[in-house]
């Protein structure tokens, strides 16, 4: 029997506070009061855990406004704005996630665990295992659909991970991830809080780096309507079907012989078989092509009525000029070699609001490729993070 997930906010008559706090107390939707919920604006250094008796206080200032995070192992997630609700007294009702029924078509198996591990940690940590770690990486669970090679993983506990390079602990509440290997797409969301632990001028360096061109970087540019002065280049990209990725026909037949040889003892495959196939593995659908260079920001950037909103009709290109921040005496100061990242954004008419942190509405809904796809947990920065912190 199904059952449904109820995620309550009681907002209780209004109190006189000086400054802005998220303020009131956690419970149970069986009533009880809950210990232990991280508290926190997600993507920041902003957080603080409800008390025995369920109660919390979080300060927030004006520049950490976002998203509130309720997470507690166990429990449903809950997020609401941090705008909606600060300076008002907050009953928080979570439900336990073991109340939730679940169908698995797919199983979670260890051995789909130890197949797809490594292919797990380079999508989403990055290639730095050395300095870069998932505390307690044994409790992912892992499920591949082979038929439609679909891999999926499940964090049941709040994932820790320790970035050695870049000074943090990072607390990431995994919503989501999937990869799909037949169109080659990796998509993961996640909610995460950030916690200090080294400070040197190393850390300083590599996050400075980390932050020089990522995605981050680019939409706070477009934020604050620097995207000329940070020096991006946008171009117009228009997908062109490519001539040698195999025709719907092509593809069709591949996929018959498939079937007959899982039911047949069929061994040898047909030249024409093999050749689609090979052809299949090393092509991709599409070209691309730029169409149009140096498009102003109007041509993607909307502003009205103090929203930023980022949209357009087909593929931006983003080219930026890197030049890696080194440790000169007591200074740090841009190489003079620079590096070209180029990366891709597929908006396709999808409308997406941005913050003056840099980030978007609905992240998991703009696909990216590129240089901007190697911003994963290993570059991943606070969003409260400023340039020299």
């Amino acid at each position: 029997m199904k059952k449904t997930i109820f995620l309550f906010l009681f907002i209780l008559p209004l109190y006189f506070v000086s400054g802005q706090v998220i303020k009131g107390r956690v419970v149970s939707d069986t009533g009880n009061l809950i210990p232990g919920v991280n508290i926190y604006i997600d993507g920041t250094k902003t957080g603080t855990v409800s008390k025995e008796d369920g109660t919390f206080s979080l300060n927030i200032s004006s520049a950490t406004l976002g998203n509130v995070v309720f997470q507690k192992d166990d429990f449903e997630t809950f997020t609401t704005a941090a705008s909606e609700v600060i300076n008002k007294n907050l009953k928080v009702v979570l439900t336990k996630t073991t109340a939730i029924e679940e169908i698995r078509l797919v199983p979670y198996t260890s051995e789909a665990y130890r197949s797809h591990i490594n292919y797990f940690l380079e999508t989403f940590i990055g290639s730095d295992r050395e300095h870069v770690t998932i505390k307690n990486q044994k409790s992912l669970k892992f499920s591949y659909d082979k038929k439609n090679k679909f891999l999926k993983v499940k964090a049941p506990n709040t994932l820790i991970i320790e970035n050695k390079n870049l000074g943090y602990e990072i607390q990431y509440n995994l919503i989501n991830y999937s990869s799909d290997f037949n169109t080659r797409t990796v998509n993961y969301t996640g909610t995460s809080f950030f916690k200090e632990t080294k400070g040197t001028d190393k850390i300083k360096l590599n996050r400075m780096n980390a932050y020089d061109g990522s995605l981050l970087h680019f939409f706070r540019s477009i934020h604050d309507n620097k995207i000329s002065e940070e020096k991006f280049i946008v171009n117009h990209v228009v997908k062109v079907p490519n001539p040698q990725y195999p025709t719907e026909e092509q593809l069709q037949a591949l996929e018959d012989f498939r079937t007959i040889a899982k039911n047949t003892e069929v061994v040898k495959v047909p030249e024409n078989i093999s050749e689609i196939s090979q052809r299949k593995n090393s092509q991709r659908p599409y070209a691309l092509a730029i169409v149009k260079t140096l498009l102003p920001d109007s041509a993607y950037v909307t502003r009205k009525e103090g929203k930023v909103l980022f949209s357009f009709k087909d593929m931006l290109q983003v080219n930026y000029k890197k030049y890696l921040y080194e440790i000169k005496g007591n200074e740090f100061v841009k190489s003079t070699l620079p590096k070209t990242l180029s990366s891709y954004l597929h908006p396709e008419g999808e409308i997406f609001e941005v913050t003056k942190e840099g980030n978007i509405t609905n992240p998991d809904q703009l696909i990216n490729e590129g240089d901007f796809t190697k911003n994963k947990i290993e570059n991943l920065l606070p969003l409260d993070y400023q340039l020299g912190d």
